[in-house]
């Protein structure tokens, strides 16, 4: 939208994304602050896989970054498509799942059944419409209070400051000398040093309740923490975070349809992927800052412009699945936004494509006209 309504090139619109998706997100985790669990009584943002994507995706965003200095304009543009169209596409598919699968249990909750079997074969229980042990009420201070996770927040916070201060020390430097590589390398043990931390502690937790025969989830994701899930979900945070760096996406657009992917339930894959998208496109618009990419009254604007966009959207989105009772409208949603941006940028490149095809045709009847 910043590119085809604004005019900005595509850098820059990268850049200026990212101050908007900053605000957006930082009004959003608010939001979500003041709101339940929808099902268990557990803060709504999963700290566990917030811990575990967060330096992924912080050092991908560095990567990203460095990216976009070098790549040219239709590269940027098809890798824009590409993503798009592909993670638009799964999470679609995933709606559709999750759509039939709430036609389910609706039509059990009127025949008045209390559980009923998913398309995976599992057995749910309806716990997330009428619970069947009244829950207790709570004021939005309680709410906010057990939705907070101090420790944890603490130690994204320092892994954040980290990066962000190499960020700024590197800034300083002429490019490409032993000390620039030296900051830029820093990164990597700083991110791995926290995402191996949580790694041991899940996949400890997992093997430990799978030996005494205890299926519960340690946290959201309805997966076996085994060394493969846990490298492929490095491998996810990385590129999310450097697409998100490259194209000024939010990780959000990586991250939403993995957690989904995982097991994880709507509600709390919005509210934690927006949560870590908070942090990470901080860092992202510090980046951008140092390397003067964005006007900076454009970008105050359009952030405030976000910060109560984000706000608002969440109320609206909640009082929807309330009234619906259908969870599956934060899918649909974020797989038609994916997909509008997707032909959107697609447009945009068909048409600067012509246009630089045609001026490269004009600048060469020109030079002939001259020869002449």
């Amino acid at each position: 939208m910043l590119t085809l309504i604004v005019g900005f090139d595509t850098k820059s619109a990268a850049a200026i994304s990212k101050c908007m998706i900053m605000g957006a997100s930082a009004s959003s985790v608010w939001y979500n602050l003041r709101v339940p669990h929808p099902c268990r009584e557990v803060p709504i943002i999963d700290y566990d896989l917030a811990l575990l994507f967060q330096p992924m995706l912080m050092l991908g965003i560095t990567i990203g970054v460095s990216l976009s200095v070098v790549f040219p304009y239709w590269l940027i543009t098809v890798l824009i498509i590409i993503l798009f169209i592909g993670t638009s596409s799964r999470s679609l598919f995933r709606a559709t799942e999750m759509w039939k699968e709430e036609t389910i249990l609706k039509k059990a909750m009127a025949e008045g059944q209390q559980t009923f079997v998913n398309s995976n074969g599992e057995i749910l229980i309806d716990v997330e419409y009428e619970p069947l042990v009244p829950k207790e009420e709570k004021t939005a201070l309680q709410i906010m209070r057990d939705n907070l996770n101090i420790k944890r927040i603490i130690v994204l916070l320092l892994v954040w400051i980290c990066f962000l201060l190499l960020q700024v020390f590197k800034n300083d430097l002429r490019a490409c000398t032993p000390l620039y590589w030296v900051l830029n390398l820093l990164q990597f043990p700083a991110a791995f040093a926290v995402f191996f931390y949580e790694c041991i502690k899940l996949y400890k937790e997992s093997k430990r309740r799978r030996l005494v025969g205890n299926q519960e989830s340690i946290c959201e994701a309805n997966i076996q923490w085994t060394a493969t899930n846990l490298a492929l979900c490095a491998l996810c945070g990385i590129i999310g975070g450097t697409v998100g760096g490259l194209l000024g996406s939010g990780g959000g657009f990586i991250l939403g349809p993995l957690l989904l992917e995982i097991g994880v339930i709507p509600q709390v894959a919005s509210a934690t992927a927006t949560f870590v998208m908070m942090f990470s496109s901080s860092l992202s618009v510090v980046e951008f800052y140092l390397l003067k990419r964005f006007p900076i009254p454009y970008a105050l604007y359009l952030m405030s412009v976000s910060i109560l966009a984000g706000f608002w959207g969440q109320f609206i989105v909640r009082k929807l699945i309330a009234i619906l009772k259908r969870s599956s409208i934060i899918v649909f949603i974020l797989s038609g936004v994916i997909f509008a941006s997707a032909l959107t940028m697609g447009v945009i490149g068909v048409e600067k494509s012509i246009r630089m095809i045609n001026n490269h045709e004009f600048m060469g009847f020109l030079d002939f006209c001259s020869n002449q």
